[in-house]
């Protein structure tokens, strides 16, 4: 059993010509509203993609928890999520016509999601968590995980300065380019792979975009600790939830008993089947889709 603990958000997105800078206002078309958050967004990638998971999250006493809590079911996810006298999360969302997005986040009720708010971990295997609940639970939470033998996934997103304590704590590590930079400062990439190793996790990957992803393995033999998987070319709309469709996916296919690269390719299908379709939640995609698109990449 995988458990997400994390965020849960309403997402409110709106397409545009181009992101807005800095005290600029840009007309938009429509706008849509669909389930988000990374917690509950990872959560969704890993049961469309096959896995068996609960989320852990906080939601408000608001109509838009009511469709959050119905993404989880329509995507398999055993919804253990608490009600809190606080909103529920919201992210606006800005898409522009390259696919590009700007996010602002209103935590809401995901602020309240509390240490001893974690229950019993048996039958739990991997605990994935990401950086937008607060930072305290975070860290209690990996480290009573690591303390029983659960692997500790953390997606460090969005950036920010990390404990020791969590950082030893951590299993598997997922970042991109930026929050890799901001973790262990800029460098060429394998050497700052290997600096974010030295401070505690095994594994840790890192996501290039339409580059692929590049991991360092150091469970593995020397020669073959580092793991490359280009990019899946596809036509991108929406880059929006490409990065937790990736994460979800990589640890259904890693609770399956994947070895490390097999995990990264499924991933790789997988965040670029979401790239290909707009929004977060709604554009994840099923196990069936993902190995027909793995089938169909193959020479």
């Amino acid at each position: 059993m995988i458990l997400v603990a994390g965020s849960a958000n309403i997402d409110f997105v709106t397409r545009v010509e181009h992101i807005p800078a800095p005290g600029e206002t840009v007309l938009g078309g429509n706008y849509s509203v669909s389930g988000g958050g990374k917690g509950a967004n990872q959560a969704v990638a890993c049961g469309r993609s096959g896995g068996e998971v609960a989320f852990l999250g906080a939601l408000g006493h608001d109509g838009f928890a009511e469709t959050l809590r119905a993404s989880l079911r329509e995507s398999g996810v055993q919804d253990h999520s608490l009600t809190l006298d606080l909103p529920t999360g919201a992210a606006f969302i800005s898409v522009s016509e390259a696919g590009e997005n700007a996010i602002t986040v209103a935590s809401g009720a995901n602020a309240g999601l509390n240490p001893e708010h974690l229950g019993d971990l048996g039958g739990v295997t991997h605990l994935v968590m990401q950086l937008e609940i607060p930072l305290r639970s975070v860290v209690a939470y990996a480290q009573a995980a690591r303390a029983v033998g659960v692997q500790v996934v953390l997606n460090a997103a969005p950036a920010r300065e990390l404990p020791p304590q969590l950082l030893s704590s951590v299993s598997l590590l997922v970042v991109n380019e930026g929050e890799l930079a901001s973790l262990v400062g800029p460098g060429k990439v394998r050497a700052q792979l290997r600096r974010a190793a030295d401070l505690g996790p095994a594994r840790v990957i890192v996501t290039l975009g339409g580059r692929g992803s590049l991991a360092l393995d150091t469970l593995a033999p020397v020669e073959h600790q580092y793991v490359e998987v280009p990019a899946l070319r596809v036509q991108v709309l929406d880059t929006t939830g490409a990065g937790d469709t990736y994460v979800g996916a990589l640890v259904t296919a890693l609770s399956e008993g994947q070895a490390l690269p097999q995990a990264m390719h499924f991933a790789t299908t997988a965040a670029a089947l979401a790239c290909t379709r707009a929004g977060a939640q709604p554009s994840m995609p099923t196990r069936a889709e993902i190995e027909e698109a793995q089938a169909g990449a193959r020479p």
